[in-house]
């Protein structure tokens, strides 16, 4: 199917769209606070501002959108301007690789959440549960 929108319009469309606060994180989000869990979001003071970071042990959870970050299960690439996508969601798996790389150095562990796996958000919050409980929690300093 021919996009509806000039290339123009599309340009505008996809600008607006921001990489935190998304449906798929406040989901995830909502489901850890029915959980009991304590977390800060989008922390910028960390590499790769992880979208969840759990507050009593060293884990960081990545929130990945299929479209955006290339799901194998379900990345469909646009039929317009392939180049230009296939550069771009390239792009972001090399940042994601590097992101969690850099959060592994720095002694955090990393949890990748993808988007298709919030249709299930309690398997998720289960698995997230056993991750931290299976790290040493943070002693952090008063």
């Amino acid at each position: 199917m021919a996009d509806h929108l000039t290339r123009a319009q599309r340009s505008r469309h996809m600008a607006k769209i921001r990489g935190d606060d998304l449906k798929p994180e406040a989901t995830l989000r909502a489901a850890l606070r029915r959980a009991g869990f304590r977390y800060w979001r989008n922390v910028r003071w960390l590499w790769g501002t992880p979208d969840v970071v759990l507050r009593r042990a060293p884990l960081a959870v990545l929130v990945h959108g299929c479209y955006w970050h290339g799901c194998a299960r379900h990345y469909r690439a646009p039929k317009t301007n392939r180049a230009f996508w296939r550069a771009k969601v390239a792009g972001n798996r090399r940042r994601d690789a590097r992101t969690r790389g850099q959060l592994n150095r720095n002694g955090w562990s990393v949890m990748v959440v993808w988007e298709h796996e919030l249709r299930d958000v309690d398997r998720v919050v289960a698995r997230i549960r056993r991750r931290a409980a299976a790290l040493r929690p943070i002693e952090w300093a008063a």
